[in-house]
């Protein structure tokens, strides 16, 4: 688990008043998490750990920030030739969710915390154990222009395995023109730098998991 600080320029945004939030979110579902209860209930009275460990929940000034996963970079799939078979594929990444809170009071900069979940993987084309994948967070106002972005490198090694799991942890400081400036005018958004293929395949809501192409298991000598 790696731990960053994304510091951006002061931003100028309409001011408004809400009710303070925490959330959680996977690609663009909804930011906030099931309770305990009501996981226990859905699993049958099992009680199912988080994937992502939980953030704690604070009272803030306002509502936090929309942390999104943007849909044409969730996923990472390289396609050796650009044709859409399991035998082409390369390197593969999903994010697979996103937990996020925050934290301002006063006129204090925004502070907003996230665990974010990525799912890798290799595939027949992948030329070795080892890959460093890129991705990026966005602050914007919301839904309008780019206010500041970041990119991030994330190093992978398999150790001979076909798939691994990374969840990093990252933080974006959001300073605040006036102290009424409420963390609802801002988006968080997260994605892999990704090619205009990639994107396009993501948006033609083609896929593959992060096993695609992974070679099938000898069967047994009889």
């Amino acid at each position: 688990m790696r731990l960053a600080t994304l510091a951006l320029a002061t931003l100028a945004v309409l001011a408004s008043e809400g009710a303070a939030s925490a959330q959680s979110s996977g690609s663009d579902r909804s930011q906030r998490g099931r309770s305990p209860q009501e996981q226990q209930e859905e699993n049958g009275g099992q009680t199912r750990a988080p994937r992502i460990a939980p953030l704690r929940s604070r009272p803030n000034a306002g509502p936090c920030p929309f942390v999104k996963v943007l849909y044409d970079a969730a996923r990472y799939v390289e396609l050796d030739g650009g044709r859409a078979a399991a035998s082409a594929v390369g390197y593969t990444g999903e994010i697979q969710g996103v937990n996020a809170d925050c934290r301002y009071l006063n006129d204090d900069p925004i502070t907003v915390q996230m665990n974010i979940l990525f799912d890798l993987g290799r595939g027949p084309q992948a030329p070795d154990g080892q890959h460093t994948y890129r991705y990026w967070i966005a602050v914007t106002e919301r839904n309008q222009a780019v206010l500041a972005k970041e990119y991030f490198d994330l190093p992978v090694n398999f150790e001979g395995s076909s798939t691994a799991s990374v969840t990093e942890e990252q933080s974006v400081i959001i300073p605040r023109a006036e102290d009424t400036t409420s963390g609802g005018n801002f988006e968080v958004l997260i994605g892999f730098e990704v090619t205009s293929e990639m994107a396009e395949f993501n948006r033609s809501g083609s896929r593959f998991r992060v096993t695609a192409g992974a070679a099938a298991a000898a069967p047994p000598a009889q």
